[in-house]
């Protein structure tokens, strides 16, 4: 069983884990420390058990409100998808007849002459 040593508060521990979970003891020490450091320095020399008791109460307070909002959150994913399915609504688009296209068509030709025709005057 690998040993670890954490630094919680200023202070260093060895603890044991099991094999491969090193990075989750070193992550769960950062929290813990994360949790002492301002108490130490608004507090200043605590004894090492009030500092570890109060570092946990404070992350347990933590834990507590983010359990708290998961439990919110999956109760509206669930009040959410017990809704009814909406209808579909129907949306009606509008048809171009295809006599439209051709005389565009037209237009556009007729438009292409009558600038080409006073192009040739202007040259003239």
């Amino acid at each position: 069983m690998p040993e670890v040593t954490i630094t919680i508060g200023g202070k260093g521990f060895q603890v044991a884990c099991q094999p491969g979970e090193e990075h989750f003891l070193r992550a769960a020490a950062a929290i813990m420390d994360a949790e002492a450091q301002p108490l130490m320095s608004q507090l200043g020399r605590l004894p090492e058990a009030r500092m570890l008791l109060m570092a946990g109460l404070m992350v347990a307070d933590k834990a507590a409100g983010v359990e708290d909002e998961l439990r919110q959150a999956r109760a509206r994913i669930a009040e959410l998808e017990a809704r009814p399915e909406p209808a579909p609504q129907r949306v009606e688009v509008a048809v171009i007849p295809p006599q439209v296209g051709e005389t565009l068509a037209e237009i556009a030709a007729r438009a292409e002459a009558l600038a080409a025709a006073i192009e040739e005057r202007r040259r003239a």
